[in-house]
């Protein structure tokens, strides 16, 4: 099966693929001879124009960790939070609903950082850790340099039955559980790579066509 990675700008993709996308005619093609991360961030971010650009390559894999030597990389953690009558845990931060998450500390492994960003951001004792969902890229700008956050999102439980706490010198501004099948609130204003991780637990049927690659 061919491997596909994809790389967030804000509102716009790029999909570092070893095959044409299904939905090329969503797509515009980048030159992966040519391509620099860093530079095609200063010219197309905030840009009119496609959202979704694609990097044809033989290994894609290869190809990521090439991107990823070229540029600052951000380890970072979060999770998808579920609690005993089955609701997921969201927070809301710079108008956006999100999922708790942050930037791990030195020799903090990945799952102890996951689980101390959730209770940090939200105020609540995680009950357990379970297995990973996915990993998400992200790139933006730090004091003006370019930067690409990897985040690595576990799934968490909760059983506790504490007051949920924004924690809002962060930016967060609210926490709240969601029902399964009531997250339209969501879908409507999250980041595409927040719709990652719902894809992967299920919490959509139809995934918008350019990103159901």
């Amino acid at each position: 099966m061919a491997q596909k990675y994809r790389i967030y700008i804000n509102e716009k993709v790029i999909l570092v693929t070893e095959s044409i996308p299904k939905n090329v005619e969503y797509y515009q093609k980048i030159d992966a001879q040519k391509f620099d991360l860093k530079a095609f961030y200063q010219q197309f971010n905030g840009q009119p124009g496609s959202r979704y650009y694609f990097l044809l390559c033989n290994n894609a894999k290869e190809y990521l960790k090439k991107i990823i030597a070229s540029i600052t990389l951000i380890e970072a953690a979060g999770g998808m939070v579920i609690n005993s009558k089955g609701e997921y845990l969201f927070i809301y931060r710079n108008d956006k609903w999100d999922l708790p998450k942050g930037k791990l500390e030195k020799g903090e492994s990945k799952r102890e950082g996951a689980v101390r960003e959730v209770e940090e951001e939200c105020g609540i004792t995680v009950s357990g850790i379970g297995k990973k969902i996915c990993k998400t890229y992200h790139t933006y700008t730090v004091k003006g340099e370019v930067v690409l956050k990897r985040t690595y999102w576990y799934r968490m439980s909760y059983k506790g039955i504490e007051k949920l706490k924004p924690q809002r010198e962060e930016g967060i501004t609210d926490v709240r559980w969601f029902r399964n099948g009531h997250i339209e609130a969501i879908i409507k204003n999250t980041f595409p790579s927040i719709m990652d991780v719902l894809a992967k637990m299920d919490l959509f049927k139809d995934k918008p066509a350019p990103l159901s690659e």
